[in-house]
């Protein structure tokens, strides 16, 4: 049986040599970037938790198991978000994911078509969320989270994760409605 780079990363990773450390931070730290930018919008709150993130990783490397190709990228990814949620925690003051009574909803509309929008766009239409909409929406699109789970993990009750989520996606389907308008009017 053949043994991948990735596995000869994490033994490297598991002696800790430093040269494995500074791979590890090159192969990855552009995805785990942009995973953690999903999150948090400040540069500097970014470099932050990536930078907790990689002590994280160092400190508790000894309690990762390879489970085959991708089990690394999984593992560290989910300190990312692990760290993002917690930076989010600490700086906010708990009414991101709790004041939704107060904001009108929103008539639910079919979902728009994306296809024709840079992913870039799409990003950055996600990144302008409101942040406890953002947070919401990120773990349960992008992670793959129930919102019994986004709620456990967030402190909130389920139904303000899928109110959250809710009105994130009719945000994200009027800012997009209004992408492509501006487009059309644009290009006439």
């Amino acid at each position: 049986m053949e043994i991948s780079k990735e596995q000869i990363l994490v033994t490297r990773l598991l002696k800790k040599e430093e040269s494995a450390w500074k791979e590890l931070f090159g192969v990855y730290s552009g995805n785990l970037t942009y995973v953690c930018s999903r999150y948090i919008i400040g540069k500097e709150d970014v470099h932050d938790v990536l930078q907790n993130s990689f002590i994280k990783m160092f400190k508790s490397i000894d309690s990762f198991e390879y489970r085959g190709e991708g089990s690394l990228k999984a593992w560290i990814t989910r300190i990312v978000i692990n760290e993002s949620l917690k930076h989010i925690k600490q700086n906010s003051d708990n009414k991101s994911f709790t004041d939704v009574l107060d904001i009108p909803d929103i008539p639910n509309e079919e979902e728009p078509n994306i296809e024709e929008i840079p992913k870039s766009i799409i990003m950055q239409m996600i990144r302008e969320l409101p942040d406890g909409y953002r947070t919401v929406f990120n773990l349960f699109v992008f992670e793959r989270k129930s919102h019994k789970e986004i709620a456990e993990n967030l402190g909130i009750v389920e139904s303000s994760s899928a109110s959250q989520f809710h009105r994130a996606k009719a945000i994200l389907a009027q800012k997009i409605k209004e992408y492509k308008m501006s487009k059309k009017a644009q290009y006439g």
